[in-house]
């Protein structure tokens, strides 16, 4: 029998999103169902929402959640009911060719919930990244879901499901900042802003933080940056060359996904220094450099996919460090609303005044 929750639906490319009633199927073989308690509003589900993922419409929003499980199906043994979960969007399926290789971060196959929820009508949706966690339940692959400790509230916990993760997992996974080392980090929203805080878990002595808002630069300090650069008004990659002895970063993160901000990043780091794209560009955009500039340079260019994270290794870990008070899991939000407060919330975020609003239910 289906459950009938209140849920966030984008029923077309621009239009205002609105609460539906949505039916969430009982679990079937390998799936689970979630009792959301909290869910933050994250840029994504905006690219959803304007069609900047793909058009697959309705779609069913929110993925970034903590919860409760309240029903599994057919061979679950990962979890059972009761167990305190984060949702992710990359379940490893365990035997494709990069899990074989035992490089499960880059898993090509990631399992997602074979039923679909659907509107009361029936119509079916499309769950933003596999997840659809702006409704009271959801259905995922019990893959999806990582078991943490209940202590950290879900609110803050569920935050690890995207953006914090991909900012921490570029700097400490992808850019594999050492101690000692330089960090510059261009885009000081959530993501930027966690990638500044796992540089400074990982060791990092000089993190310059990069952006065109003193707002943001502002809350850049709070999670470890100890230089900040305004690129509207200063160029960047002097600024940053100035803060490092004239040499440039070690790694430089571009977490804005633009070409230009790419290209500063590019040059703002040093011979054999690291670059890694975490922002994610729109289709159609395009980066041209000098070959002999990436030639000689040296150094390593890469792509961060969800901060090359494996969710049961690093959200657990995460936990840990946030119960002990060495990583503020709690700075990255800004505001508690629910359900009929998205569309707002997309708005604070479009004009930058927020870092997180956190849906709680």
């Amino acid at each position: 029998m289906a459950y009938e929750v209140r849920g966030v639906v984008a029923r077309s490319k621009g239009a205002p999103v609105t609460i539906e009633t949505i039916l969430v199927p009982d679990p079937g073989p390998g799936e689970a169902v979630i009792d959301i308690a909290a869910c933050g509003v994250c840029h994504t589900d905006l690219h959803y929402r304007e069609g900047g993922i793909n058009d697959d419409y309705p779609f069913l929003l929110g993925h970034e959640a903590a919860g409760t499980v309240a029903a599994v199906g057919e061979g679950v043994t990962n979890v059972a009911v009761g167990d305190y979960v984060v949702l992710n969007w990359r379940a490893v399926c365990g035997q494709c060719r990069a899990c074989l290789k035992g490089e499960l971060k880059y898993c090509f196959n990631t399992h997602n919930a074979a039923q679909k929820m659907t509107l009361a009508d029936g119509t079916e949706l499309s769950p933003a990244l596999g997840i659809g966690a702006f409704a009271e339940k959801t259905l995922v692959h019990s893959g999806q879901c990582t078991k943490v400790d209940p202590a950290a509230p879900p609110a803050s916990a569920g935050l690890l499901g995207c953006g914090v993760m991909a900012g921490v997992g570029a700097a400490i996974n992808t850019g594999a900042v050492q101690r000692g080392e330089s960090v510059a980090v261009f885009g000081c929203g959530g993501v930027g802003d966690a990638a500044i805080a796992g540089a400074k878990l990982a060791g990092a002595t000089t993190i310059v933080a990069v952006d065109i808002s003193d707002t943001k630069l502002e809350w850049a300090k709070t999670f470890g940056a100890t230089h900040t650069v305004n690129s509207s008004q200063t160029d960047a990659v002097e600024a940053i060359k100035a803060a490092t002895g004239g040499f440039g970063v070690d790694v430089a993160i571009d977490a804005v996904g633009h070409p230009k901000v790419f290209e500063q990043a590019f040059y703002a780091r040093d011979l054999a220094g690291r670059v890694v794209m975490v922002g994610v560009p729109t289709p159609g955009m395009e980066i041209t450099l000098p070959a002999i500039e990436i030639f000689g340079r040296g150094g390593a260019i890469k792509s961060s996919w969800y901060g090359d994270c494996l969710p049961s290794r690093d959200f657990p870990m995460l936990i840990d460090l946030y119960l002990q008070g060495r990583f503020d899991l709690d700075a990255f939000v800004s505001e508690t609303i629910g359900l009929d407060d998205v569309e707002a919330a997309f708005e604070k975020m479009h004009r930058g005044e927020v870092l997180r609003s956190v849906v709680v239910l």
